[in-house]
């Protein structure tokens, strides 16, 4: 089986750290890739270590000619079986040639991009629904869960971080833009007292939030990380994980908090809706609900039963839907099944 992947994403974000994980996990099967990035040399950097060798392009505007002509020169070399695009811009560039073309969509994305598209993945069952309400043929949409691996390594020094040992730590991550919801947390830590904060991410929105964070009065207990790459040793130093989203379709965020055995506090926005059951394995609040936020987040702080609960069960879930082993198998089953080889 010979898959062709292409990302034009950004240099981070959720949709592109997952990109990276699944190329290396596929690169571990008997999968044959080849993998077309936006020219990004620290990504291509990451995946050289993992075995793979990126070709880069511009993926530039309506004017750029020269991605479709290289995407097309690749695709006839390569010759694939699949050709997987990831979201809009990678979806629209790819000229129609070899292979069965799938584009993976993790969001409620304008379909105009994918209209070449043989078949769509949606990485939520929200998704899904919402691409054959857009009426794209019910056969020809499939669901493909995210999987998550946290590495068993040591936290990060809170001292590092300036923050002190011993006191409660809470962490969120995501890039800090609006439907973030950032400043529903930041206003929550009002009401959680004696606890520290970390948010890990970068964008339009920081030096608001840094000057919300000032103007609440909680600028001492709340850090801002920008982006990090060491997403486990962060998860691992934390006490609860939050994710404050008002918009958010998969909340992949909440999956990696379950993998690293910490409670998950959620505002309801559609992914973690889909993904958490309230009181089993997470919590959820009203999204846009500062107080409610820091309610649930005194509940689990002041509660050992609580914490305990909804880690075992955030594990569980974890365990069942979204190991590497289990999204892995089920990404193979469904290139057999596209292409015939089922």
């Amino acid at each position: 089986m010979r898959v062709m992947q292409v990302m034009a994403g950004a240099q981070n974000g959720g949709a592109e750290m997952f990109f990276e994980r699944l190329t290396g996990a596929l690169q571990e099967t008997a999968i044959e890739q080849k993998v077309v990035i936006r020219k990004d040399p620290a990504r291509a950097l990451r995946l050289s270590q993992a075995g793979i060798k990126a070709s880069q392009l511009p993926f530039g505007g309506r004017l750029d000619i020269y991605t479709p002509f290289g995407l097309r020169c690749i695709n006839k070399h390569f010759n694939p079986d699949v050709v997987l695009t990831w979201m809009n811009r990678a979806s629209r560039m790819m000229p129609r040639t070899t292979g069965v073309h799938v584009a993976r969509l993790g969001g409620f994305y304008d379909l105009k991009y994918y209209r070449d598209c043989d078949h769509l993945v949606g990485n939520t069952r929200g998704i899904v629904d919402y691409l054959v309400e857009q009426g794209w043929p019910a056969d020809r949409v499939h669901y493909l869960p995210n999987f998550v691996a946290v590495a068993d390594v040591p936290p990060v020094p809170r001292a590092s971080l300036n923050t002190p040992d011993g006191v409660p730590l809470l962490l969120s991550m995501g890039r800090l833009h609006a439907n973030k919801a950032f400043d529903v947390l930041i206003e929550a830590m009002v009401e959680v007292k004696d606890t520290h904060l970390w948010i890990a991410g970068e964008g339009p929105e920081r030096l608001s939030l840094e000057t919300l964070a000032y103007n609440r009065g909680v600028d001492d207990r709340v850090r801002f990380l920008g982006w990090r790459q060491d997403i486990s040793a962060l998860l691992r130093a934390c006490d609860v994980y939050v994710c404050p989203s008002r918009h958010e379709p998969l909340g992949n965020v909440v999956i990696e908090g379950w993998a690293a055995g910490k409670p998950v506090v959620s505002a309801a926005s559609q992914g973690p809706t889909e993904l958490i059951t309230h009181g089993e394995n997470g919590l959820l609040v009203p999204v846009d609900d500062a107080q409610g936020l820091a309610a649930a987040l005194n509940d689990v702080l002041s509660e050992p039963d609580t914490v305990e609960r909804l880690s075992a069960g955030g594990m569980s879930s974890y365990q069942q839907l979204f190991t590497k082993e289990s999204v892995v198998e089920q990404y193979l089953s469904f290139f057999r099944h596209v292409t015939g080889a089922a």
